[in-house]
């Protein structure tokens, strides 16, 4: 029995007492969370899926030759400017995002096409596309009151569907609100250090999430805390297990996982805590939707029903193996592991700090580590340092 009991699958305290000052830092889902509309935010994967699913459903996509296409604008309506393409019905107005990408295609610079009147812009866009020397453009066009066109690629783009990615999370985790084990995170009382994980999903909490570019959804296995050794004052050193991914159908971005055990989500949705971070990326290039069946869904599962035993093996070793008994013990251990004078210096200080005593076990450094990097103010600078962390720790399991 874990140190709070369990009733009903419901923790009867309210949550698990979790030390956030451990492991990384992990500001992706909260960056999301901070940018996106409440029209962008969904309170399930149902929800999610029928919204990205129906825009596919209304979108159809074509490739066509670049000089065929017309672009027509009227020296009256100064703003409007449309596409006209081979066999369509009526003429396209692109969107934000594709005129970016049609600008791009012909080698035209689209921050300042934006500002000019649209007949001028027309003229452009006209020259380029019909002396495009790539020929063949792929077009995505969605019936959403009026026609728009949504993304213009080049001919072997690979595009995965923003549904096939929610419908691949949907096969573990349901609806996402608590039907199976895999959810919306709950939220940390930053005042007690208690982790709740039943959280009602509003749109305030949900980490559901979806633009007109893209999708990106956060979920985590926070009702079944893993057990990984214990704190300094002998209780429970607990982890959940959470997943990201994201996509975007339209070649914004990648299509993407991450995996990882985290300690904590907080009400801003910074994950805290984080340990055995791993991602995968695809590029939509011309076997994407291959590698996505046969790597990213398998992958994802795989993570979803994997035992945890690996992980916790690999903490319990890490906090077995000492490596230093002496200050110089402890000062060699780094060094010669690339730390500068001044890095070890903190880090062993850090340790101390936190600890109450010098770092002694491998686990000791790589909480130390870990703890630095947090405090550094460059993305670059602390993924690094987390990243030789993560080595360190598996080359200790």
């Amino acid at each position: 029995m874990t140190a709070i009991e369990i009733m009903n699958g419901r923790p009867a305290s309210g949550g698990y007492k979790v030390d956030v000052s451990r492991g990384g830092h992990n500001g992706r889902v909260s960056s999301e969370w901070f940018s996106r509309p409440d029209d962008e935010k969904y309170l399930s994967l149902s929800d999610l899926y029928d919204s990205v699913k129906g825009r596919a459903v209304r979108s159809k996509t074509r490739t066509v030759e670049s000089a065929a296409i017309r672009v027509e604008a009227h020296r009256d309506e100064p703003e409007k400017l449309a596409l006209v393409l081979p066999d369509a019905d009526a003429p396209v107005a692109p969107t934000h995002w594709s005129f970016g990408q049609l600008a791009s295609l012909v080698g035209a610079p689209a921050a300042y096409l934006r500002q000019l009147p649209a007949p001028l812009a027309g003229i452009n866009l006209q020259y380029g596309l019909t002396n495009h020397r790539a020929e063949q453009v792929k077009t995505m066009e969605v019936a959403n009151g009026r026609t728009e066109l949504r993304a213009v690629t080049g001919p072997d783009y690979g595009r995965i569907y923003d549904h096939e990615l929610v419908a691949a999370v949907q096969r573990i985790a349901g609806d996402g609100v608590g039907d199976t084990r895999w959810k919306v995170p709950g939220v940390l009382d930053w005042s007690t250090g208690v982790y709740n994980p039943m959280v009602d999903v509003t749109k305030d909490t949900t980490t559901l999430y979806a633009s007109d570019r893209d999708v990106f959804l956060f979920l985590v296995d926070d009702r079944n805390p893993i057990e990984a050794g214990t704190l300094p004052d002998g209780s429970p050193d607990f982890f959940f297990r959470g997943f990201y991914c994201w996509n975007s159908e339209v070649g914004a971005k990648t299509l993407g996982i991450a995996s990882f055990y985290l300690r904590a989500v907080c009400q801003n949705r910074n994950l805290w805590g984080v340990e055995d971070f791993q991602e995968i990326s695809i590029r939509h290039s011309k076997y994407a939707a291959n590698r996505f069946a046969h790597e990213a869904a398998p992958a994802l599962a795989n993570f979803a029903d994997s035992s945890p035993q690996p992980f916790i093996q690999g903490i319990r070793s890490a906090r077995e193996q000492i490596v230093a008994r002496s200050d110089e013990d402890r000062t060699d251990f780094l060094r010669k592991r690339g730390f500068s004078k001044a890095k070890t210096g903190k880090i062993v200080e850090t340790v101390l700090a936190e600890e109450g005593r010098p770092p002694e076990s491998v686990f000791d450094f790589v909480q130390g580590i870990t703890a630095v990097a947090r405090s550094k103010p460059q993305q670059d600078a602390r993924l690094t340092m987390e990243t030789r962390a993560k080595k360190l720790l598996e080359a200790a399991a």
